[in-house]
């Protein structure tokens, strides 16, 4: 039994100890720090993305714990492959971390194939990954399915349509499928960043000071300023987040923000 499905009075200390997670996208950013704080909280990671050396670098400073598989979760028969080679592991984790930011444009200056890159990754790849793991979570009744949407999903963001209306749908397929394996076990939740301080978004207020003829400097500070704490969070903290979550008996179908007080419901 689950440690979060587990009978009043059953133990319930270091619930990740022994478990295996697979955490997509895990060769860098939110990914990595996510396996870094699994395997510090006792659970054994497989790490999948697109840049095999990247896995393979991250893999070795995380330890032991850590494996590797190349996978492009946009991909479905990548998807099946990656199942059929971990059908010997006992995936109780999945944290669908895998994403990408899209282009910083109006929607009328934004290329078809640009909308449906950031479709087939940031949601398209959600879907794949749980269509593929999630039986076996139902069949043994117990298992947990963290996907990683994101504040912009909820709240404008001018020239970013793509990546906010992605993100919107990952927090609609989970809230959902937390309604048809809920009942057999598994727990589906979301964790939705705020903005994460790193490349990502240093890129944003690269783009954004060029667009306004200011500095990327005073790009960021008039972004955090709408933060009630006054800064972004950092990739730790998603991490910290993740199993924080997993530890939350009752937690189903929810979705949390983690923004620095960027959103406030």
């Amino acid at each position: 039994m689950s440690p979060r499905t587990a009978a009043p009075g059953a133990p319930t200390a270091a619930p990740l100890a022994g478990r295996t997670a697979l955490v997509t996208g895990g060769g860098s950013g939110l990914g990595r720090s996510i396996a870094r704080q699994l395997v510090a909280d006792g659970a054994r990671v497989v790490i999948t993305g697109r840049d095999g050396t990247r896995l393979a670098e991250t893999a070795v400073r995380l330890g032991p714990d850590v494996s590797h598989r190349v996978c492009d979760v946009s991909s479905p028969e990548q998807v099946a492959e990656l199942a059929d080679d971990l059908a010997g592991e006992e995936i109780s984790i999945l944290v669908n971390n895998a994403g990408t930011a899209g282009p910083v444009a109006p929607l009328t200056e934004i290329d078809p194939r640009e909308w449906d890159e950031v479709f087939h990754v940031n949601v398209r790849g959600v879907f794949l990954m749980c269509r593929a793991f999630l039986p076996a979570m139902t069949a043994r009744g117990a298992g947990d399915i963290v996907n990683i949407a994101s504040v912009s999903g909820k709240r404008p963001l001018a020239r970013r349509t793509p990546y906010c209306a992605s993100k919107m749908a990952v927090i609609g397929l989970t809230t959902t499928l937390a309604a048809e394996a809920g009942p057999q076990g598994v727990m589906v939740n979301s964790l939705s960043p705020g903005p994460v301080s790193g490349p990502r978004m240093e890129r944003n207020f690269r783009l954004e000071a060029e667009r306004t003829g200011s500095s990327p400097a005073q790009a960021e500070q008039a972004f955090v300023a709408r933060s009630a704490l006054g800064r972004m969070v950092t990739e730790d903290e998603v991490g910290e987040a993740v199993t924080a979550m997993l530890r939350m008996g009752g937690l189903c179908g929810a979705d949390i923000d983690l923004s620095a007080g960027m959103v406030a419901r």
